[in-house]
């Protein structure tokens, strides 16, 4: 009889631990996170679209890159409000890799609005006009995204698989970046990073940590 009290007693805070640590995963929704993690979804989602689109068409249109300006917009902004809404779990580091991480991405924005106005047909002619500039923005995004996800992997606020991907993209980016390689080689590099930015995303949106992914 003593037994079989003590066992419901240890059952029954088993199930109060665990319904702490359930509550304690998930956070009511705030406006910023809606934003931020709606952004964060929608962005890179639609930036891969352009991807596909670009790979399908075998270069530009206008269609896709102004889908791909949309797509854009957001982006210099992403990781800088991931570190609002996780700031006290991400810290110095991860802010400064969200900077130069925005900053690389309001140049890729303008290199966009650039090939609308000069009808560049695809991305090697983009390159050729663009080329050290193109390269030093692209240093500066893997370099913050790289910063950004080292801390992210440290501290506790988001979830470490989505944060590899994203890490894993970044890392095949530099690497074909310095190994010419076929343009759709990049494209499964800007996919992991983007899916990996879709993970953070979601996990902004619905108030999630690591626990819960």
């Amino acid at each position: 009889m003593i037994n079989t009290c003590l066992a419901r007693n240890q059952f029954f805070y088993a199930f109060v631990r665990a319904h702490h640590s359930i509550a304690m995963v998930a956070n009511p929704p705030t406006p910023l996170r809606l934003v931020v993690g709606g952004a964060a979804i929608a962005a890179p989602v639609l930036h891969s679209l352009t991807d596909a689109m670009e790979w399908y068409q075998n270069g530009f249109s206008t269609t896709q890159l102004w889908l791909n300006y949309v797509a854009f917009l957001p982006m210099p902004w992403l990781l800088l409000g991931v570190y609002a809404v996780h700031a006290e779990a991400l810290g110095t580091t991860a802010l400064v890799g969200a900077i130069l991480y925005g900053v690389a991405f309001t140049y890729f924005a303008h290199t966009t609005l650039y090939a609308l106005a000069a009808a560049i047909p695809d991305y090697e002619t983009l390159w050729g006009h663009l080329g050290p500039q193109y390269t030093v923005h692209g240093a500066l995004m893997v370099i913050g995204g790289l910063l950004f996800a080292g801390a992210a992997v440290k501290g506790e606020g988001l979830p470490r698989f989505a944060v590899t991907l994203f890490a894993i993209g970044l890392l095949v980016n530099l690497v074909l970046g310095m190994v010419p390689g076929p343009t759709i080689l990049q494209t499964v590099g800007t996919a992991f990073r983007n899916a990996g930015l879709v993970g953070m995303g979601y996990a902004v949106l619905c108030g999630t940590r690591r626990g819960a992914l």
